[in-house]
């Protein structure tokens, strides 16, 4: 009797089981089909796509507050980082957060304590100035967030990327209405130096797109070594270059035809560089 009691217990456990299984699939799937949507109205022409064949391009996606985020944990850090900024009547900046916060989403103990004393700068992805202005304040919030920063020298974060930053907020959003920006790291594979855990990068790359019927898009790739004085339009390259550096897919649901008229050339009609390009910075 005590025998068929256990087999029984056993067949309802398994019973059991199985409809948790289904429960947690169902579930599941469901979660990442209506992740899926939102991932879709946070990118334009869907998430960067990342090769299985090519290890240096696997990232995980982290949804913030007004930015989408690849995370690599091989390389403790993002591999790109998109967002979009609209034209508003009256920015103004919130306080900037007193600190950075860890994110538990990262797998790594990263934290702000890291960069002490190492040489190199708590660098923004999604910048702390647009996603205030643009987002509100849990985006600001978020942008300090751990995984949304990367080591950059002090020349680079302070003066070139800070300039680049405030091209983009002060004079292509307001000329545009508009645009859709894809930033991130490039890693060289011999230069495998770390700040506590996450690698530094060998260059940040920026892509900046105003959407529409006929979308433009320019692009730049910035060294680590630069002085930070150098005009922005030393550094423009195209988007084809930023993919075979990175191994990512950018943009995957344009057409074959808008892809490469958009990705394979550059072209800056229309965009004002002139007037920005040697523009001092707020740290000159």
């Amino acid at each position: 009797m005590g025998r068929r009691r256990s087999a029984g217990a056993l067949t309802r456990l398994w019973r059991t089981s199985k409809i948790s299984i289904v429960f947690v699939v169902v579930i599941g799937g469901l979660w990442y089909y209506h992740e899926s949507g939102v991932r879709d109205q946070l990118s334009w022409m869907g998430v960067p796509e990342w090769q299985w064949t090519d290890w240096r391009s696997w990232n995980r996606v982290l949804r913030n507050d007004g930015f989408l985020l690849g995370w690599s944990d091989l390389r403790a850090g993002p591999l790109w980082v998109g967002y979009s900024l609209t034209r508003v009547d009256d920015p103004h900046s919130l306080p900037r957060p007193d600190h950075f916060s860890p994110d538990w989403r990262s797998l790594w103990p990263i934290t702000s304590s890291d960069y002490t004393r190492s040489g190199y700068d708590r660098g923004h992805m999604a910048p702390n100035y647009a996603m205030a202005v643009a987002h509100g304040r849990s985006a600001q919030l978020d942008s300090f967030l751990m995984t949304n920063i990367t080591p950059q020298r002090p020349h680079l974060n302070r003066q070139l990327w800070q300039r680049l930053e405030e091209a983009v907020m002060d004079d292509f959003v307001p000329r545009f209405g508009s645009v859709w920006v894809l930033t991130g790291p490039v890693y060289d594979d011999q230069w495998l130096h770390r700040v506590g855990f996450s690698q530094v990068p060998q260059a940040f790359y920026k892509i900046i797109v105003v959407p529409g019927t006929n979308p433009r898009a320019i692009a730049f790739l910035m060294p680590q070594t630069v002085s930070g004085k150098e005009p922005l339009d030393r550094f423009l390259v195209t988007i084809d270059e930023i993919e075979a550096r990175t191994g990512l897919d950018f943009f995957p649901l344009l057409s074959e035809q808008v892809q490469q008229r958009l990705e394979g050339h550059v072209d800056t009609a229309g965009w004002g560089l002139e007037a920005v390009s040697r523009r001092p910075g707020r740290y000159h």
